[in-house]
């Protein structure tokens, strides 16, 4: 281009100079948009292998995530079975104290050696309330680990539903009375409004639907009987949400803490004292049985419940490293679970206060003694 201004032909004719100038720059114009196509083929092959190694790789860590989060998942239900098993026997524990003034006690276990009283035998149950014929059974077994109950239904429904049925015929062969303990989750958690003892029920769960069937099988037999439900029970010893919270607020810079769910935390100890009181009133006065709820009075969120127990680790001197505006609230869906929990766990206890006399107290002076016997 610029160089060549005229070409000689053999006719010997001159060509216009401008004319062999354009059809040069024609074929060095294609030529370089020849190049151009076949470097950008290039960059699009290999564009096109980095976008499959990359894709590859977001495949594998996408497997590895889901069996990292199905680890994780399988661990937290375990230690909640855990949790769950050791509440249990606190719970043993406290109604032991509580009921041994009103009389003779014969304490089982599921491995109890002299009777059986492994509730996935529910059959097994019928000998051993014939042998020992108790003028009471009070029954403070139940499969509690809520999200394992999702893979195990028909272990939870043995446990919640049959073994209570069997418990409950074999009472009312022999005159007994019967105390169940049952739970808000045989209701669907909506409203605001607490739950009252003749509110529709509508479980989520499995944990749920096999308690409300073990309630059904026991009115069903129409022996005398106590049902007290109950919901957010913690203690002492074991493992607890507050103990959790305190361990967690030395190690982290934030909590996220749910929110939405409401309820009201209550003591295992607080539960056995009014077994003792209703039971005592009740067993004259058969009229008294029923369902009654039985939790302490106020409610408070998950959220709320973690705020203060964390400020009392912070009065209390203890080593607490999340600031109070770190404590984060946040819904429900933050944490997906197996079993659906009741957003509204409230329970009114006004029936059980009037017939039996009663004062259920604020929920807080009880947390705040579980605290100190936690630490000590």
């Amino acid at each position: 281009k610029g160089v060549v201004k005229s070409i000689e032909v053999d006719t010997g004719d001159r060509v216009r100079s401008g004319q062999v100038v354009a059809r040069l720059e024609d074929r060095h114009f294609e030529a370089r948009v020849t190049q151009a196509r076949s470097q950008l083929e290039k960059a699009r092959r290999e564009l096109e292998v980095e976008r499959l190694a990359i894709e590859n790789e977001r495949q594998r860590l996408s497997g590895s995530l889901r069996e990292t989060s199905a680890e994780l998942a399988a661990a937290r239900a375990s230690v909640r079975a855990a949790q769950s098993r050791a509440d249990e026997a606190q719970r043993q524990v406290e109604l032991q104290r509580s009921l041994a003034p009103l009389g003779e006690l014969v304490a089982l276990d599921f491995d109890s050696r002299d009777f059986a009283a492994d509730f996935t035998r529910p059959h097994d149950l019928a000998a051993t309330v014939h042998a020992v014929r108790p003028a009471v059974i009070v029954n403070a077994a139940a499969h509690t680990a809520v999200d394992k109950a999702e893979s195990e239904p028909a272990l939870a429904h043995t446990i919640n539903a049959e073994a209570p049925g069997v418990l409950a015929r074999e009472a009312q062969a022999i005159g007994a009375w019967l105390v169940h303990y049952s739970t808000d989750y045989v209701f669907d958690g909506s409203g605001t409004r607490p739950w009252r003892e003749d509110d529709p029920t509508g479980p989520l769960s499995v944990y749920g639907r096999t308690k409300l069937d073990g309630e059904q099988r026991i009115r069903a037999t129409d022996c005398r009987h106590l049902i007290l439900r109950t919901s957010w029970v913690y203690a002492a010893r074991g493992g607890n949400f507050a103990r959790t919270m305190i361990k967690l607020a030395a190690e982290r810079d934030e909590l996220r803490v749910v929110d939405d769910q409401i309820g009201a935390p209550t003591g295992a100890d607080l539960l056995a004292d009014v077994t003792a009181h209703v039971l005592r009133a009740a067993m004259p006065k058969p009229e008294l049985g029923g369902t009654y709820h039985a939790v302490a009075a106020g409610e408070t969120s998950w959220h709320g419940y973690a705020k203060t127990v964390i400020e009392w680790a912070r009065a209390g001197g203890l080593p607490v490293r999340v600031a109070a505006d770190r404590i984060v609230a946040v819904p429900s869906s933050a944490y997906p679970t197996p079993a659906r929990r009741p957003l509204n766990s409230r329970l009114d206890t006004q029936r059980m206060q009037r017939t039996f006399g009663l004062s259920m107290p604020p929920w807080q002076p009880g947390v705040l003694r579980m605290l100190c016997e936690t630490v000590a």
